[in-house]
């Protein structure tokens, strides 16, 4: 049997008694494993299945992006895993390998065990160290963004707030991209000089300066020369 595949080649496969459900199986982990750089989701035995579904892992999944306000494109950017296999692995229809699943929880700042620890005993500390963590740039998949962050609290499975790391970027004025979201924020510069727009306002920020606002006003953020700038940023909820 042969497949044209999506770098145009040509694969012949030999198949010998081999179910439907399987078969479709075999698609699904061949296509995603080879064509979409290491995208691997798992089908597995109804047994395995049924002690799996007690973790609610695409429930959490799900609730994790929703509590960002992520759509599932932009999350897919995130992670580099489709649209349509993220939908698949909320909704339970697939379970994704701890590759699979480690890539999205980096994204959201968790650790695996927020999957599966039982709810009656999330731990209250949790120590990130700086070898650790993973910088992400503030756009996925752009060069020209105003900072680059790292998660700092993702091993705290039960977080009442989230903390960040930025590395503020030089960038044009008419760059910039403002955004909002829900709750307030929380911001210190830890060094540089930091120029931050919130609705109207303007404010320059020195190292050691703070600022607290309503994150759910449109505010962007913009390095305002060559030396390098860096903060902490808490949001809430």
């Amino acid at each position: 049997m042969a497949f044209r595949c999506s770098d145009g080649n040509l694969y012949f496969f030999r198949l010998q008694a081999i179910n439907v459900r399987a078969f479709s199986v075999l698609l699904i982990y061949y296509k995603e494993h080879i064509f979409n750089w290491g995208e691997i989701v798992s089908a597995v035995p109804e047994t395995i299945s049924e002690g799996l579904t007690r973790y609610s892992i695409g429930e959490k999944l799900r609730a994790l992006r929703l509590r960002k306000s992520m759509g599932l494109v932009e999350l897919g950017k995130h992670t580099g895993l489709s649209a349509a296999l993220l939908s698949k692995l909320e909704r339970s229809k697939l379970f994704p390998t701890l590759p699979t699943l480690l890539r999205i929880a980096m994204v959201f700042g968790v650790g695996l065990d927020y999957f599966f620890t039982d709810e009656r005993k999330r731990r209250v500390v949790g120590v990130v160290r700086k070898k650790d963590r993973v910088r992400f740039p503030e756009r996925p998949g752009k060069t020209d963004v105003a900072y680059y962050f790292e998660c700092l609290d993702y091993r705290a499975t039960e977080r009442k707030l989230s903390a960040f790391l930025a590395d503020f970027q030089e960038l044009p004025p008419e760059k910039t991209k403002p955004h909002q979201h829900p709750g307030v924020e929380f911001l210190f510069v830890m060094k540089g000089s930091l120029e931050i727009k919130i609705g109207g306002d303007e404010f320059i920020l020195e190292a050691e300066d703070a600022i607290y606002f309503d994150s759910g006003l449109q505010h962007s953020y913009r390095r305002l020369n060559q030396k390098p700038c860096t903060a902490v940023i808490i949001t809430v909820p």
